[in-house]
């Protein structure tokens, strides 16, 4: 019998996972637009948050803060200097044992050499180096002080040194620092270094496990050991660091190599200027750290404050492909990674698909998307229109008007006169051209139907002026606004082409409204309420079509509160001025000459609102509505629709 075992998928993303649902995720968006979200602010909660039941930037950055904390808590940072110290005290006391058992006046002087050691570690190991031991066991402990310290400092800026070290070969080390200086020199002069660094890696690739693959990647790694060391000397106390930089100095002696290793560091930093060099961190645990976990774990803590910021996205221009995916493996895991790569996917399936766009701000939504958003703010509002007909994208032929001749299938929704001949026509071929014989009378079917083509209606010019005060934001009413003007644009865009349809967004000032512009338009705190200027951008779209039906709607939650001067400023007062109130009267009376119908949409029981709109319907002949804000999409939608069926 063959014997299986199974386990969690560790290869890669799961290859059964099902693929993102799109469409879903742009629906997602589309719901919390309409309900009055910030357009920007969706999209990249659909990176940052991921899509629904899914994980997103957040969650990765909250992992890497995570870990962070927990580097942070590893140890003190000042180990190599305690145990510097630990050790000085151990052959101290080994050598105070050999010293007592001798009766001599050289024992006696080398106790008071002893006795009057200073304080300080680096200095009493500085004035250790030419004493001469009486026990073997003090003097072998005082060498690995140095000995020890000099490994830990060489090993941990080149991780392949450690065995050589640990086996004593020292012959290769110097070497190899000369040759890595000159190719960094080389490389910042800006010459051709591809063939020194292959005779470099040959030479000495032992002492680099890592394998670069180039030049930079090379720099990328040793600068970022070099920089852990840095600033695990900026993380120090002044006195910790003076002891620390003593020690060292005496550790890697007066040869070539305290200088190469200095030159080197000071290559790095002028070949990544922008690697944090200088900060240090405050660490604390139950630990004291020896210098090369010290550095590792600020190494660590670097790699991890450099990846939260590529998850924060919050640069301009930011995009997935900033973060490296590689490091995000290498510090969160392997799944993390998969998540990653599923959001680069999705982004890439929203761009290819043609969902979003990416300007110099980040993802926006595409005109395809955005007929979307329409057609689902249409949906919901015909949802809430009883005895609704199907409704479907304008055809060549329009649905009202004198006959032309010509038929077409009949569609769900349509509503244009039934062609009785064509379709009993269509039955009886139908009928004779069964193989079977099928008995009378004559069985119509839905392919059978067609509809009579009849001319186009009349055109209408349409601005839909909309309140986009703080108010509306502040009492729920703009989500609702938003949804309204999103689905009457697509309900004019496919099933009335023929019209010309403004929409006019108004705060302190006023202005014209693109259907992307809608979606993203979000809340101000500006105070002013400037139906004047609206009112004259709508007569101005309206002059643009002489020939179509004028028709003005206005939702609103508040009376004028500005209006524009002669030198084109807002002037806002509250309460109104009589300026502010003739002002917006001149215009209304403008498009009623014009021939305009101002029907206002009124939210909220402001008294001042309904004085006003009550005049406004006297003096226009126009209609006053007072929808809930949840009905205010079906009550805008409904009006639209028997206006453009001459239906009061």
């Amino acid at each position: 019998m063959s014997a299986f075992r199974y386990g969690a998928w560790r290869d890669g993303p799961d290859p059964l996972a099902p693929p993102f649902d799109v469409r879903a995720a742009v629906d997602e968006m589309g719901e919390r637009v309409l309900e009055g979200e910030s357009l920007r602010d969706t999209l990249r909660d659909l990176i940052r948050r991921g899509p629904r039941d899914g994980r997103g930037l957040d969650s990765l950055r909250e992992r890497a803060r995570r870990l962070r904390r927990e580097a942070l808590r590893r140890g003190n940072l000042d180990g190599a200097v305690t145990r510097a110290r630990q050790m000085l005290d151990q052959a101290l006391a080994a050598e105070r044992d050999a010293l007592a058992a001798r009766d001599d006046d050289a024992a006696r002087f080398n106790e008071a050499v002893l006795d009057s050691l200073p304080r300080s570690v680096s200095q009493a190991v500085s004035e250790l180096s030419d004493y001469q031991w009486a026990s073997d066991e003090a003097r072998a402990v005082y060498e690995q002080i140095l000995e020890g310290l000099r490994q830990e400092v060489v090993s941990q800026r080149f991780a392949g040194m450690k065995q050589a070290l640990q086996d004593g070969d020292f012959s290769d080390i110097s070497e190899m620092l000369a040759d890595l200086n000159d190719l960094l020199g080389r490389h910042a002069r800006g010459e051709d270094t591809d063939d020194a660094f292959r005779e470099f890696m040959a030479k000495h690739g032992r002492f680099f496990p890592d394998n670069p693959g180039n030049v930079e990647e090379l720099i990328d790694s040793l600068a970022r050991q070099a920089a852990a060391a840095e600033r695990l000397m900026r993380s120090l106390s002044p006195q910790q660091r003076e002891e620390l930089q003593s020690l060292m100095e005496q550790a890697l002696g007066d040869g070539p190599l305290r200088g190469q290793l200095g030159e080197l560091t000071d290559n790095l930093r002028a070949l990544r200027p922008n690697l944090n060099w200088g900060r240090g961190e405050r660490m604390r645990g139950p630990n004291d750290l020896g210098y090369g976990d010290a550095a590792s774990a600020l190494g660590e803590i670097a790699d991890l404050d450099e990846l939260i910021d590529q998850l924060g996205q919050e640069h301009p221009g930011a995009t997935l492909d900033d973060v490296d995916v590689e490091a995000v493996e290498r510090q969160l895991g392997r799944g993390a990674a998969d998540d990653l790569r599923r959001l680069r996917e999705l982004e890439r399936e929203l761009r290819r698909q043609g969902w979003v766009q990416r300007d110099a701000e980040g993802l926006v939504l595409s005109p395809k998307a955005l007929r979307r958003l329409g057609q689902t703010a249409l949906s919901q509002i015909f949802r809430d229109i009883a005895g609704k007909r199907g409704e479907h994208d304008m055809r060549d032929a329009g649905a009202a008007g004198d006959l032309i001749g010509s038929s077409r299938r009949w569609e769900f929704g349509d509503d244009q006169p039934l062609d009785v001949v064509r379709t009993i026509g269509n039955a009886v071929r139908r009928r004779a051209s069964s193989a079977t014989v099928q008995p009378l009378p004559v069985q119509l079917r839905p392919e059978d139907f067609e509809v009579a083509e009849t001319e186009r209606r009349a055109s209408a010019a349409v601005a839909l002026c909309v309140d986009l005060s703080y108010s509306m934001y502040a009492d729920g009413r703009w989500g609702p606004m938003k949804q309204t003007a999103l689905a009457l644009s697509h309900l004019v865009a496919t099933k009335y082409p023929q019209d010309a349809l403004q929409v006019i967004g108004f705060g302190k000032y006023a202005q014209n409204l693109s259907q992307g512009e809608l979606a993203a338009i979000e809340p101000t705190v500006e105070k002013g309420t400037n139906l004047q200027h609206a009112l004259k951008l709508a007569g101005r779209h309206l002059r643009r079509h002489p020939g179509a039906e004028p028709v003005v709607l206005i939702v609103t939650d508040g009376e004028p509160t500005a209006h524009l001067e002669d030198d084109g400023e807002a002037v806002f007062w509250w309460p109104p001025l009589s300026e502010t109130v003739q002002a917006t009267v001149r215009e209304v009376d403008q498009l009623t000459r014009f021939g305009a119908t101002l029907n206002v949409f009124m939210l909220g029981e402001d008294p001042g609102l309904r004085r006003f709109v009550s005049a406004v319907a006297q003096r226009n002949g126009g209609r006053v509505f007072s929808p809930e804000p949840g009905e205010l999409g079906r009550y805008v939608i409904d009006d639209y629709v028997r206006a453009r069926r001459g239906r009061p």
